[in-house]
């Protein structure tokens, strides 16, 4: 399981889990545009890479998930395949997805942001927890 969502009443809360916290990154990724669209018809046709330079997790975290909704809102990028790499501070991303088609990916509910508020990181689980505002 990528990824469940819990109790919030206004906003969009999941808690994902993983192996490694790489692969946290990548099911709250997988998250993030499944709550936006049904993720399982996103075609992996286009590939998109970018890096993120943060030093506290939190941070980085928040920054990586902002940027992806930056590329839906505005590229209209959907992506549902996430490789995600650590070194440092730094994080890579590598997505797969396409352009989105409203009568194939059936949206659901509109991302507005990533919020801190209730962002919980535990590296031991590894586990996060993390707040999509509609």
């Amino acid at each position: 399981m990528r990824y469940e969502t819990l109790e919030h009443t206004a906003d969009i809360l999941v808690k994902c889990t993983g192996k490694t916290m790489e692969e946290c990154f990548e099911n709250a990724a997988y998250a993030l545009f499944d709550q936006m669209v049904n993720a399982d018809t996103i075609e992996h046709t286009m590939g998109f890479s970018f890096d993120i330079e943060e030093e506290d997790i939190e941070d980085r975290l928040y920054a990586f998930l902002s940027e992806l909704l930056f590329m839906m809102d505005a590229d209209s990028a959907v992506m549902s395949k996430f490789i995600v790499k650590f070194d440092g501070s730094r994080l890579s991303c590598e997505a797969y997805g396409e352009q989105l088609d409203l009568s194939k990916h059936m949206p659901r509910t509109e991302i507005k942001a990533i919020t801190y508020h209730m962002m919980n990181i535990d590296p031991k689980g590894p586990s996060l927890t993390v707040l999509f505002d509609v």
